[in-house]
């Protein structure tokens, strides 16, 4: 299975992405429910809009920079170092009551840093790599191991409402940063000496939407992303009406199935059509907000269960698509590009969106919660048939293993 890796390299992704993970999962999990606690649920939807817009910004400007200027570690460690000093200002900033609009701008200007991050990981990690589809998995279930520490770790230490959270979140950044010295360094293509402001930014990595398999597969990633973007804000606060305790920590559940899913995705990709391995998973996503929508303490558990594998079979299925088929200098630009269509358009339709559908299923401090994940179970399902519809097989398997090289 390491290929041409060696074993100490292979634990070094594997490590790269099991504490990135944590730091994000000790941000993310438990976000919602700290602003509500310090009577910021005012800001809530546009906290969490605030990694849409960062994502129209950041990813692909620092994707660029990593395929043309600064080897990937080097961007990778300022940003999580930048991250960490400004997860310390965030935290102080709510144990200190400040002015909601200073948390909000600390939060977003934390987003430009935090946004490009992981893209700029996947990219490193399966350059790599010999098989992206028998290794990836695996090394990826390491980010998904990392996420439910993390997540743990906020509710072993009672921090599901604490401004300290962000404290233990900005410790773990200052530790990335540390571990991108270890990181093997990758070399950068030679680019043209001139370039445009366009070419820069990484705008022209848009180009690669005019290939349609290509085009499909970040469409259909983005418009899933837009109702699944209502887990983590709203699922701990459903699982608090319900009479939930430490709702981080039952959040993880949603990771064993990720990790079963991660395990099993090096087999699908080898033996089903990547059209049926998306659509299982956006079929487990219908499914999981069906069973929410029952609104039982049973069933609102099983649909958290089930939300890791619908996001492995959609997510990660859709970034090995975008590094087997679009060629080697492009490898950062385009993961960044998935990130900016899922996690821009994606996440700033959705918090929003979702923010907006659940202020109208709320009524005189109640939400009607069936009629909330119902909603979006058929937004879902609208999506799963677009896909089916839209997407085309390769016609033949040269086209199916060649690369996506676009020129400029």
């Amino acid at each position: 299975m390491l290929g041409t890796l060696r074993k100490a390299e292979y634990a070094e992704l594997m490590i790269l992405f099991f504490i990135q993970a944590a730091g994000m999962s000790i941000w993310f999990v438990p976000l919602g429910q700290i602003l509500d606690v310090h009577g910021l649920h005012a800001i809530k939807p546009y906290a969490f809009a605030s990694a849409a817009i960062a994502a129209f910004i950041s990813p692909l400007a620092f994707g660029a920079m990593a395929d043309r200027h600064v080897p990937p570690a080097k961007v990778l460690r300022c940003l999580a170092f930048a991250s960490s000093i400004l997860m310390t200002g965030i935290g102080t900033a709510l144990k200190y009551h400040c002015n909601q609009w200073l948390v909000l701008a600390l939060i977003q200007i934390f987003y430009l840093s935090y946004s490009p991050m992981f893209s700029i990981s996947t990219a490193l990690v399966l350059a790599r790599l010999s098989d992206a589809k028998k290794e990836f998995g695996p090394i990826r279930s390491l980010a998904t191991i990392g996420w439910m520490v993390g997540a743990l770790l906020i509710s072993l230490f009672s921090l599901d409402d604490s401004a300290y959270a962000t404290y233990l979140g900005a410790l773990v950044w200052l530790l990335v940063a540390a571990f991108t010295f270890f990181l093997p360094a990758l070399e950068i293509p030679k680019s043209a000496e001139h370039l445009s402001w366009h070419e820069r930014l990484g705008l022209d990595a848009l180009t690669l939407l005019k290939d349609r398999r290509t085009r499909v597969v970040f469409l259909t990633a983005t418009f899933f992303n837009i109702p699944i973007s209502a887990f983590y804000p709203y699922a701990p606060t459903h699982l608090h009406d319900l009479g939930f305790v430490h709702t981080s920590g039952w959040m993880s559940l949603a990771q064993v199935t990720e990790i079963i899913a991660m395990f099993s995705l090096a087999w699908m990709l080898v033996n089903w059509r990547l059209k049926w391995i998306f659509a299982c998973g956006i079929a487990i996503g219908v499914t999981r907000f069906a069973l929410s929508a029952l609104d039982t303490k049973t069933s609102l558990l099983l649909g958290v269960t089930l939300h890791g594998a619908s996001f492995v079979f959609v997510f990660i299925t859709a970034q090995i698509f975008v590094d087997q088929n679009i060629a080697p200098a492009w490898r950062s630009r385009s993961q960044a590009l998935f990130t900016l269509m899922t996690g821009g358009f994606g996440n700033l339709i959705g918090y929003l969106g979702d923010g907006w559908w659940f202020n109208t299923c709320t009524k005189t401090g109640t939400t009607h919660w069936p009629a909330y994940w119902g909603g979006l179970a058929t937004l879902i399902a609208c999506v799963l048939v677009y896909f089916l519809i839209a997407y085309r097989e390769a016609p033949t398997a040269d086209h199916r293993n060649s690369k996506l090289n676009v020129e400029r």
